[in-house]
């Protein structure tokens, strides 16, 4: 059985390297400080959220049905993912509806304003 190479290191959780490389098939070995691909330096739980995310082909309902976890929770984690793959992810500030609603009642805002700020979310 085959052990799959770990990318970060497990007392420093800093990005481990590859020195050396073996082909079992020729008995080739070649030595040198190779990188690991961008998945492979992904913890266990943002791999784990990978292949559920793909297996749903994206669909976050699906998503959040089987890990059991709410919307929010599902784009957090997609969010990491992007991180730890290297991209930047825009944070967007996301309505909170409750607050929304809270202002509507206390007279705060009008109903058209309400509208306006939920559909911005």
């Amino acid at each position: 059985m085959k052990k799959e190479a770990i990318g970060r290191c497990p007392v420093c959780s800093h990005e481990m390297d590859i020195t050396r490389l073996h082909c079992s098939y020729c008995e080739t070995t070649i030595q040198g400080k190779f990188t690991l691909c961008k998945f492979c330096r992904l913890t266990e739980d943002q791999k784990n959220f990978v292949e559920v995310f793909i297996k749903n082909r994206g669909n976050i309902k699906e998503i959040e049905k089987e890990l059991g976890i709410s919307y929010p929770t599902v784009r957090s984690k997609l969010e990491n993912v992007i991180e730890a793959l290297g991209y930047s992810v825009k944070h967007e500030p996301r309505v909170d509806k409750k607050e929304v609603l809270a202002k509507l009642s206390a007279g705060e805002i009008t109903a058209e304003e309400a509208v306006k700020l939920l559909k911005e979310e």
